[in-house]
């Protein structure tokens, strides 16, 4: 056996060798990144229930919210302040959906939803109102998709078979 035969042979050993862990390898990183991203999704998941329990544990909120979402220039100081805190929790998360789907984590039919969402709170007056005083909050990226939300005028619907009239107010805001 000559350096020549034995060479080809090494070679040849490492070729069974490696490209099966190549192969073994690239299952491995495809099922890594598959578990990140519905850890990803999980964890958006999570933070958006969190963020909604707000409406539905507390009455006194759901009501400002409520018409906060109609007017928020209406809406007396502390309640602007409640109201905006919310807002800006609410964008937050949006933003990080957004930025989610950017980086290929949030499919198209997940990102189909929450834009569907947005576009359902971005339809009312007090939402644009709120918007316009603190979208300097956000990156210039996620400003142009919320603007352009905004541009395309849809009627506000959300919220249009909830009878204003009966929602109840705050006791210190009467």
């Amino acid at each position: 056996m000559n350096w020549q035969m034995l060479t080809a042979i090494g070679q040849l050993a490492a070729v069974f060798i490696g490209v099966p862990s190549i192969i073994y390898f690239a299952i491995q990183l495809r099922e890594q990144t598959r578990e990140r991203r519905q850890a990803a999704v999980n964890a958006l998941t999570q933070q958006w229930g969190d963020l909604t329990r707000a409406l539905h544990e507390n009455a006194e909120f759901t009501a400002l919210f409520l018409r906060g979402v109609h007017s928020f220039h209406e809406l007396d100081a502390v309640s602007k302040l409640r109201s905006s805190a919310f807002q800006n929790r609410f964008f937050k998360n949006f933003e990080g959906m957004y930025y989610s789907r950017r980086e290929g984590i949030l499919t198209s039919e997940l990102w189909g939803e929450i834009d569907r969402t947005m576009s359902d709170f971005l339809a009312y007056d007090g939402v644009q109102q709120w918007w316009e005083t603190r979208k300097h909050w956000h990156t210039e990226s996620f400003i142009r998709v919320v603007e352009a939300i905004i541009a395309k005028g849809q009627k506000p619907t959300a919220y249009s078979t909830y009878d204003m009239q009966q929602v109840v107010l705050p006791k210190d805001s009467e």
